[in-house]
């Protein structure tokens, strides 16, 4: 394998090290399986010695028979044992890579997701995990078993004879040579290969969500045919790698049979001539053959190791994905807001598109803001840099005084009851969505975000269950339910991402009056299309292409005649 190869599995020593003294028990433990293993060929040399000039025998073959039955017996049970210490290792491995895995996915900010798709992180988790179990433990297991066999074997081999030796080995280079020579080729379409079957399980993914629209769509057949297309690159590159598999196996097939060949004639030869007696020839063959099986599964360890490179490679990818948001050395821990919030020249890009410019605000404690503007003039973005799931430049936003990037991110959470404009609800009941925010009354916060009078049409009332992404609920209930989730918390910052847009005029009327009675103490930004939602806010700001083109009280924006009057002429405000 190449040396760029290897280094996609040096990713792998962190997870070896509290694993290091299983691998190193099963390795002895097959150490001494192979010893008797390669101990029934001499007791077998002895015996047929022992047939042949019973004068000079030191046991009798009677003997020698229990002897070999003994040692089977051994072999057996001190095998298994070397098997299941082995894959066992393998499969805590496979739990530590996946625990990382899992706690890096957790570090990793909404960027990120937005970039990678579901499907193909799931594909890691499953797949590329799995091909890299079998390489710690099938193919561990085979490679030690292959090398201590030959080690042990050629070393006897050669203390028997060391020209029969020499022509049982002589097809070896030419082999390692063809398997080099293909190895590259291995390692890129395992690759391929992998990603191809990831791209089928986000394709698997992405189906399974938007059933209803495809069904409304009536897209049934096309889907079905990108399915059908996706498995059919998936046959042809997992064909092309069997292919090159089928070539590997034979060249290790007949590297063997040919060493085997050159001991049966020169070796048959040399017992002719008594050069060696019968029963060394018979523990050489013996040795021999013991070697046939590792030679043969060289080409399948190869195989091995280049999928399990390739997947770790994959793995690799999340294993060092930096998150954008972190914590600085020594962070400061915020209890509470204080002094408020400060925004200087608050900057933000996705690539090089700007999307903010020069965002500057101050919101003091108990303050409530709204933010309305155009569609794409950045009104959710500033709110996620404000919540802190995107990453904030140093001296841009400060909370009671600290800049937010040298405060511990968790502690600014904490004060945060955010509700983004598409509501994320788990699969279980609404009492359990809820009380996910945080350990306020469930009831009390349902009440708060106007959700009482959908209650009573669920039988199970709270114990409803929501189903997978809340797809039971109406989106109007779905949004109430995320705001019951921001207000069970009682958060310090309300950061509410259009939370009545889904809601209809009757409803909104209700939730404004609910959460009016009930956010007196708390600092509240609001984004919405909908200017009726600001009735309450002290300030709002006007958004236009990432700058703030107007600011002021509802009242006084009215009387002015700019862009917030012209949107409240539309809307009939």
């Amino acid at each position: 394998m190449e040396k760029s190869r290897l280094s996609e599995l040096t990713a792998l020593v962190p997870f070896l090290q509290g694993l290091r003294w299983r691998y190193a028990a099963g390795a002895l433990l097959l150490l001494l399986t192979n010893s008797c293993a390669l101990l029934i060929p001499w007791l077998m040399k002895l015996a047929i010695d022992g047939l042949q000039h019973p004068a000079a025998a030191r046991f009798t073959p009677s003997v020698i028979a229990l002897l070999i039955a003994a040692t089977a017996v051994v072999y057996a049970v001190v095998r298994i044992f070397s098997r299941t210490v082995i894959l066992n290792a393998a499969r805590l491995l496979e739990f530590s890579i996946r625990e990382a895995l899992f706690a890096r996915l957790l570090l990793l900010d909404s960027g990120f997701f937005s970039r990678e798709r579901t499907g193909d992180i799931l594909s890691r988790f499953a797949n590329d995990l799995t091909n890299l179990r079998m390489l710690t433990g099938f193919g561990t297991l085979s490679l030690l078993n292959t090398a201590i066999v030959y080690l042990a074997a050629l070393w006897l081999m050669v203390g028997i004879n060391p020209l029969l030796t020499l022509a049982a080995v002589a097809p070896l280079p030419l082999m390692i040579l063809a398997v080099r020579a293909l190895s590259s080729r291995i390692f890129q379409l395992s690759r391929e290969a992998q990603e191809q079957l990831a791209g089928i399980s986000s394709l698997t993914e992405e189906t399974v969500s938007a059933i209803r629209l495809i069904k409304s769509y009536c897209r049934e057949a096309h889907f079905d045919q990108l399915f059908a297309e996706a498995i059919d690159r998936n046959l042809a590159k997992n064909l092309a790698l069997a292919r090159l598999r089928g070539i590997v196996m034979p060249i290790m097939g007949w590297a063997a049979g040919l060493g085997t060949l050159a001991v049966l004639y020169l070796g048959g030869r040399q017992v002719i001539t008594g050069q060696i007696s019968l029963g060394q020839f018979v523990a050489f063959s013996g040795y021999l053959a013991l070697l046939v099986w590792p030679t043969a599964s060289l080409g399948w360890i190869l195989t091995m190791m280049q999928r399990g490179a390739a997947s770790m490679a994959r793995l690799n990818e999340l294993l060092t994905a930096v998150p954008a948001v972190v914590d600085p050395p020594a962070p400061h821990r915020l209890s509470g807001l204080g002094n408020g919030l400060e925004l200087r020249n608050l900057c933000y890009s996705y690539g090089e598109r700007r999307v903010l410019q020069d965002i500057s605000l101050r919101l003091a404690p108990g303050e409530r803001v709204g933010i309305t503007g155009p569609v794409g003039s950045g009104k959710s973005t500033l709110l996620r840099l404000i919540a802190r799931l995107l990453p904030v430049q140093q001296g841009m936003l400060l909370v009671d005084g600290h800049d937010v990037t040298t405060t511990a991110i968790d502690s600014y959470r904490r004060l945060i009851g955010y509700v983004p404009q598409e509501a994320q609800l788990f699969s279980r009941s609404i009492q359990e969505n809820v009380a996910y925010g945080g350990a306020g009354s469930v009831a009390d916060a349902v009440a708060r975000a106007g959700l009482s009078t959908d209650l009573e049409g669920f039988a199970e009332g709270l114990q409803t269950v929501v189903g997978e992404r809340g797809v039971t609920l109406s989106g109007g209930q779905r949004q109430r339910v995320a705001l019951a989730r921001a207000l069970v918390r009682e958060p310090k910052l309300l950061v509410l991402d259009d939370p009545l847009a889904s809601v209809d005029a009757g409803r909104e009327d209700e939730i404004l009056e609910a959460l009016a009675a009930n956010w007196a103490d708390k600092t509240v930004l609001i984004v919405s299309q909908r200017l009726s939602a600001f009735r309450d806010c002290h300030r709002v700001l006007v958004l236009d292409e990432g700058r703030i083109v107007e600011e002021g009280p509802p009242d006084l924006l009215l009387q002015s005649g700019g862009r917030y009057a012209a949107l409240a002429q539309l809307q009939g405000a």
